[in-house]
């Protein structure tokens, strides 16, 4: 269960992150360079390791107790991580997709390495990576947000980063055994596990 809900959580962080920058041009920086990062660990023993550890998921595993238990829940964000969710199916059934993700991610890595996870040139590169690989699998994640900086390439460019990120996530978390049934029977193990992790 932990292994889930710290899956669930890198996607609720990562789709926070896209709100952010949709409304207000940027976003948080620690916990951006946490989900970018998770781009590059190919190896990670744990599901922890892919995020560095629990603490740096603190935003995700809150509005993981948000969506679950009620009391906050964004109906935007719902969405979305349902959208990322179908996209994965598609991601993992197109070896030729992946392959490609994987090479790219590979060269992008040496500019992660020299400049760190959130230098715009990364983001930038991330960016083109998901339009080019990504958004042809099928239907678009809708981000809603302020015109005025979903119109701007670079804002756009680093949308499609922190999306490549929660799809990331999506696959992490069908690899640790996730599934839709989770969302129906397992929502009260799940709030607990995540308030645990808090904890």
């Amino acid at each position: 269960m932990k292994d889930r809900v710290l899956a669930l959580a890198g996607l609720l962080q990562a789709i926070k992150l896209v709100q952010q920058m949709a409304n207000n041009g940027q976003s948080e920086t620690q916990p951006l360079a946490t989900c970018i990062d998770s781009l590059f660990r190919f190896d990670a023993e744990s599901t922890e390791a892919v995020y560095g550890s629990a603490q740096e998921l603190e935003s995700g595993l809150r509005r993981l107790i948000a969506q679950l238990d009620g009391g906050d829940r964004d109906a935007a964000q719902t969405r979305m991580a349902m959208n990322v969710m179908g996209l994965e199916r598609r991601f993992v059934a197109s070896d030729a997709v992946v392959a490609a993700v994987q090479r790219t991610l590979g060269d992008i890595q040496r500019q992660r390495d020299h400049w760190g996870p959130t230098h715009p040139t990364v983001l930038s590169r991330l960016g083109e990576l998901y339009a080019e690989q990504i958004s042809p699998l099928g239907p678009r994640v809708l981000v809603q947000g302020n015109p005025v900086y979903l119109g701007q390439p670079d804002v756009v460019g680093e949308v499609r980063a922190a999306l490549l990120a929660a799809l990331r996530a999506a696959v992490l978390w069908r690899q640790v055994g996730g599934s839709y049934w989770d969302f129906l029977f397992s929502r009260k193990a799940m709030t607990e596990t995540a308030r645990s992790l808090l904890a």
